[in-house]
This record gives C-alpha cells, sequence and structure tokens, in this order.
C-alpha cells in the first residue's frame, strides 16, 4: 500500500503561508469542486461504512437522490463526517440530509446513459477523454509476461467484431483508421487477484473496441473483461460481448459497459487526474520558490497557475488519497490505488509527451501534418476534448512564446540564468529523482527549449486539469452512467447458477445491485 496516512485533526498538512488559500479561495473550493467531487462518491463512501447499506431497488430510488437527498441515519452522519471531514464543510442542512444538484447527464434526457452512442462520445468527450488510443495491431497484444499471465494475445477475434465494420475487414478498419481502443488490461491485472479479495468490490481488466462510423461517431463494437491466470502462465479467463441482440444480453452488455466504466474512472482519477495534474506538477512548484526570486520574470508566468496546487494536494492528502481515504474507499482499486499510480509514473509518465499535440500523436489519434493549424491532423473529427483544447494550447505557445522572448532573445540568455537553470535541474534531478536519468526530459538550452517547458506547464495547470476536473459531477454524479467501483462480477450460470437465476429473473436489480447502494 503505497497511500499515506491521513493526518487526523486539529492537525494539518503544512503549506507555506504563500502557497495557503486566502479565505475567498477557501469558501469558493468548498462549495465548489469539493462538493462536486464528494457528492459524486459520497454514496460509495457510506455504502463502505455502513454495516445496513441496501442496494438500490429501481433507477427510481436513484432519481430520488436529486428530488429529496439523502438521509443519512443516525450516528452515520458523526460517522461520515469524522472519515471525510470535508463533508461537514459542503453538507447543505442541518437536519441530516446531503441534496444533490440533478447531473448534467440527466438534464436533457435521463435515458442518454443507457445507449451505445453516448458511452462512446464520452471517451472523446467525457470526463476521461485522454485514454483513448488507436488501434494498430489486431488482436490487442499485452505487454506483461506471459510466463506469468499467460498468452499475450486478447480473446477479441475478427469473428466478434466483422459484422460491426460496415463491410470492412478487419485489417481494412486497422489500416483506415477506423478501430480504438480504450485499454485497461495491463493496468488493471497486476493487481485483479488483491482487488477481488475484497468483501464488496469485483473487477475485470477490460479492453473496449470502438469503431468510428461513417457518421464520424465511435460505437462500442466488443468488450473484453478478463480475470488472472488461476496459474502462472495459463490462459486467462476472458468473456468478450459484443453488443445486444436481445433483452438478457442487453443487460450483460450493459455490465460489460459498467465495468469498463468503472475501470475508466479508477485511472481517470488516479493516473489521469491526480497523478498528471496535481503530482507531477509539486517540484516544478517547490524548485520555483526555491531557486527564483518571486520578481523572476519565469516565476511572474507561472505563478497564477501554480498557486493553490500545494494547498489542494494538502487537503486531498489529508482525506482524498490517504490510506483508507475517499478515494481507496470508492474506487475499485481501494488499497491499490496508488500502487496503480506510481506505476504508471515508473512505466509510462513522459513530460515531453505531456503536451496535447505530443499526447494526441503519442495515442495515435492524430498525425503530424505540417499543412494543418496546429501541425497535426486529428484521425476523430468529432473529439471535443482534442478540438477545443488544440485552440486553447494554440492560444497559450503563443502568449508562452511571446513573453519569452522578451527576456530571453538568444540561447546565451537562457543558459546564463542561474536561477533558471537551478529551477530545472533541482525540479528533474530532485523532484523527480527516480526517473531524473530518463533520456527523454527537455534540455534547457534555448528560448524555443524554454517556451516549450512552460507551454506544457501552463496547459497542465490550468486546461487539462480544467478538462479532467470540472466534469466530474456533470457525468460522474449519476452513478449508473458512471460507477466508481462494482460490486459483482457478471452473473455465470457454470460458476453460480443461483445468481444467474436471479439477474434473469430481476436483471435491471441486479444490475443496480451490482453498484454501490444507500443507507
Amino acid at each position: 500500500m503505497l497511500a499515506e496516512s491521513r493526518v487526523e485533526k486539529p492537525h494539518r498538512i503544512y503549506v507555506p503561508r504563500d502557497e495557503a488559500f486566502e479565505e475567498l479561495k477557501q469558501g469558493a473550493f468548498s462549495s465548489g469542486r469539493l462538493r462536486a467531487v464528494l457528492h459524486t462518491l459520497i454514496p460509495s463512501m457510506i455504502a463502505t461504512i455502513s454495516a445496513e447499506t441496501h442496494s438500490f431497488q429501481g433507477f427510481h430510488h436513484v432519481d430520488n437522490l436529486y428530488k429529496e437527498g439523502l438521509r443519512l441515519k443516525l450516528g452515520l452522519q458523526e460517522h461520515l463526517f469524522q472519515k471525510i471531514p470535508l463533508v461537514q464543510k459542503i453538507q447543505e442542512s442541518s437536519e441530516g440530509m446531503l441534496r444533490y444538484d440533478t447531473p448534467r447527464i440527466l438534464s436533457k434526457d435521463k435515458f442518454a446513459w443507457l445507449r451505445d452512442d453516448e458511452f462512446a462520445r464520452q471517451t472523446v468527450a467525457g470526463i476521461n477523454p485522454v485514454s483513448i488510443t488507436r488501434l494498430t495491431v489486431f488482436p490487442p497484444v499485452s505487454k506483461m509476461d506471459p510466463a506469468i499471465y499467460g498468452p499475450p494475445e486478447s480473446s477479441i477475434t475478427e469473428a466478434h467484431i466483422t459484422g460491426q465494420l460496415n463491410g470492412l475487414t478487419v485489417q481494412q478498419a486497422v489500416d483506415e483508421a477506423k478501430l480504438f481502443i480504450l485499454d485497461y488490461h495491463d493496468v488493471y491485472m497486476p493487481f485483479l487477484d488483491r482487488i477481488n479479495a475484497i468483501e464488496g468490490r469485483k473487477a475485470y481488466a477490460t479492453r473496449t473496441i470502438l469503431f468510428l462510423t461513417k457518421a464520424g461517431t465511435l460505437k462500442p463494437i466488443a468488450i473484453e473483461l478478463s480475470l488472472p491466470p488461476s496459474k502462472a502462465g495459463e490462459p486467462r479467463p476472458s468473456k468478450v460481448l459484443t453488443p445486444p441482440a436481445d433483452a438478457t444480453s442487453n443487460w450483460l452488455w450493459m455490465l460489460a459497459k459498467a465495468h469498463v466504466s468503472s475501470n475508466d474512472a479508477g485511472v481517470h482519477q488516479l493516473v489521469n487526474h491526480w497523478l498528471r495534474t496535481h503530482a507531477v506538477m509539486e517540484p516544478f512548484i517547490l524548485a520555483a520558490h526555491r531557486r527564483m526570486s518571486a520578481m523572476h520574470p519565469v516565476f511572474k508566468l507561472l505563478h497564477p497557475h501554480m498557486r493553490y496546487t500545494l494547498e489542494i494536494n494538502a487537503l486531498a492528502r489529508q482525506s482524498l488519497i490517504s490510506a483508507d481515504g475517499v478515494i481507496e474507499s470508492c474506487f475499485t482499486p481501494g488499497p491499490v490505488s496508488f500502487e496503480i499510480s506510481a506505476a504508471y509514473y515508473r512505466d509510462h509518465w513522459r513530460f515531453d509527451l505531456e503536451g496535447l499535440p505530443s499526447d494526441l500523436v503519442r495515442r495515435r489519434v492524430a498525425v503530424e501534418d505540417a499543412s494543418q493549424p496546429h501541425g497535426i491532423r486529428l484521425l476523430i473529427e468529432d473529439y471535443p476534448y482534442a478540438n477545443d483544447g488544440l485552440l486553447l494550447w494554440s492560444a497559450i505557445r503563443s502568449w508562452v512564446e511571446s513573453y519569452v522572448q522578451l527576456y530571453y532573445p538568444d540561447a546565451g540568455t537562457v543558459q546564463s540564468d542561474d536561477e533558471l537553470q537551478g529551477w530545472y535541474h533541482e525540479t528533474v534531478h530532485v523532484g523527480h529523482a527516480d526517473i531524473r536519468h530518463a533520456p527523454w526530459w527537455p534540455s534547457l538550452s534555448t528560448p524555443g527549449d524554454l517556451a516549450s517547458i512552460l507551454t506544457t506547464l501552463v496547459w497542465l495547470a490550468s486546461a487539462q486539469h480544467a478538462a479532467l476536473n470540472f466534469g466530474q459531477y456533470p457525468l460522474g454524479g449519476y452513478v449508473p452512467n458512471r460507477p466508481p467501483l462494482m460490486r459483482r462480477l457478471l452473473p455465470d450460470p457454470e460458476r453460480d447458477a443461483a445468481e444467474y437465476a436471479t439477474f434473469m429473473a430481476d436483471p435491471h436489480r441486479f444490475f443496480l445491485n451490482a453498484m454501490p447502494g444507500r443507507a
């Protein structure tokens, strides 16, 4: 377990005075961002700490959260406040009620989340639009040790998807950039035995293949759900589901999509949000305070984007990402949550690929094209995160380049600035010491180098963080759309005939029972 122990009140994690919240900022944070995150997760937290948690009996009971609020039983309110002190700051009633705004996913069409096109749309315009990748090899292949995890090839075959490719062969669809994937297989597989040993938590390592239609929209065409092999090197138990043809397979497909969403929610929160926009920024911020004067032009450029990050991270360490905190309590990975974060940082994080154009090319959803305004061409034209993001990226880059040119007209001025060079050296060699020798760290020798580094930092702290943070309640606040954890595997008549009979008798209740319940 890699999470830190919680610092209990009245003690708090130290934050330098000039990085601490001012009173106005504290109020805005508590009433805005914090409410959005915690309201999304409180049902899961209550399910964790209450021995009397019950499953929702129908979708109307879920809807009542937004119409009537959630009444906390006697004693549970105090327990919740003790476990998450921040909840007391956002409670909207003194009568034991937690009230919820209607999430945007329900505001115009309360059934939108059920549809495959909405499931696919959220991969490019949802809370986590930075995981989808173009599929260039079929079948997908794991990079994990086959001596431990079995044959690397996916269980998804051409037979599963050929009929859904609008007349293309699988190879044609690959060659024409029509196939995309959400691949969480290698992220979760090493941890599944430990996750599934926890009472009330069940997970698969998932792969989801999506097809780019002639209309320019995506649709899911296959979901693979895998478990670890019972013995090292043996084939992994896997299920492959395709879009349903009848009512029974429809609910199995819905459960499969829910497991994908749960995988996605964990990666979003632990990797793309916390690690890539919060944690990795700390070394840059600390080194800036230690190595640069407050009057230094680079410090003044970065300060509006760095400010308050340390305080937000400190609050997160106290209640959200601490051992037994909100994240471990509410998300499927539980106590292995930050092992997933650490593994991604060790194996995949690269500062030189964190800028938007580089990330899009890395995920193969764009190709370099000098004729395009941003130097790349998107392979999914209807990709709202990327389309809007590139406009913001270009504006940030233009502003930063103009600013840098004022103070650093040539390479000599960059190389001779001891404060600037000391800041970057300490960031890499002290703050990111574990990976300080990685060959991909950008050099800091020219005005272009400096502008590129600063553009990436401003992007991560502003637009990228906004894309990954502010949609949490509008889309994640409705648990069936995006369950943070799952409590059941798919029913299997061979594994548990009684459970399968329960599913067949009332599939929609089985679906709700597989998710966090209510007190």
